[in-house]
């Protein structure tokens, strides 16, 4: 049931924005898809919009016009986007997008001519250890950049028990060996590879 495609906005804040803050803003009261960063050095929100046909997102042109300025009290910068289309799902969603506690995203940009390589690498790797924690994973859905200042393949994982339990399995031994396979694959760029987690602000 994942969303073909989905539009994820960040909104990256000033030093010192607080919690309660945030839940006060109108529109992310108004919201279910806004997540906060659970990294120390990342300091943004994050929001999710579901879109099954491309020409839906002109309906919410105005809406998105309006973050601009409904958010500018809290901003440190402007507003980034990007449009992800579905690749697959090694855990399907049963929800069109992620409805969980906690929600990770995890980029990977991947030279053109590597891709379908990486592709095959990863269903045999990365794929089996999730395939293999799915007691601790809600979904795990694959995408990838349609329009995208930062290009590349990007990982949506939903979760809802702690974050500790859910990081094992991507911090272990087995999966340090992955990393170092993956080296091959990804590109030498700035924001080649990242990790985040975020927290549901409306969950």
């Amino acid at each position: 049931m994942s969303a073909k495609y989905i539009l994820i906005s960040t909104y990256p804040l000033k030093t010192g924005i607080e919690f309660n803050d945030i839940k006060n803003i109108p529109r992310i009261q108004r919201g279910k898809q806004f997540y906060l960063s659970e990294e120390l050095d990342v300091e943004e929100i994050v929001e999710l919009r579901a879109y099954n046909d491309f020409n839906e997102i002109c309906k919410d042109e105005e809406l998105l016009e309006s973050d601009f300025k409904s958010f500018s009290p809290y901003l440190a910068g402007d507003i980034r986007r990007e449009i992800l289309k579905f690749v697959e799902s090694p855990i399907p969603n049963e929800n069109i997008l992620p409805r969980s506690r906690y929600m990770q995203l995890r980029h990977v940009e991947v030279p053109p001519e590597k891709y379908e390589a990486y592709r095959a690498w990863r269903a045999e790797t990365i794929f089996k250890v999730v395939h293999d924690n799915k007691v601790n994973i809600k979904s795990f859905e694959s995408y990838h950049s349609l329009i995208s200042g930062q290009p590349g393949v990007m990982f949506v994982s939903a979760f809802d028990v702690d974050k500790d339990v859910y990081v094992e399995a991507f911090t272990n031994e087995r999966y340090k060996k992955i990393i170092r396979e993956a080296d091959s694959y990804i590109t030498d760029s700035n924001g080649g590879l990242y990790t985040r987690i975020y927290r549901a602000i409306n969950h």
